[in-house]
């Protein structure tokens, strides 16, 4: 039996991995590098959904990667 995983799950995924790429710059470049990509390479309603999952509560979500999408929120609004 093989569940399959949720967008969100997804989601959260390829944050942290972006997040994984910045991890060994010092912790606002990497914040910054992070919430740049998404900013460039994901759409606006990736942008949205992650950034939902970060309001409530960001589960699963690495500190820097969760740091960055509030980050990204702010400045969307």
């Amino acid at each position: 039996m093989s569940s399959a995983a949720s967008p969100e799950d997804k989601l959260v995924r390829m944050a942290n991995q972006i997040g994984l790429f910045f991890k060994s710059q010092p912790r606002d470049e990497a914040v910054a590098g992070i919430e740049d990509h998404l900013r460039s390479f994901w759409t606006p309603k990736m942008r949205r959904q992650i950034a939902d999952h970060a309001a409530a509560g960001g589960a699963g979500l690495d500190p820097l990667t969760l740091e960055a999408v509030q980050n990204l929120e702010k400045a969307d609004r």
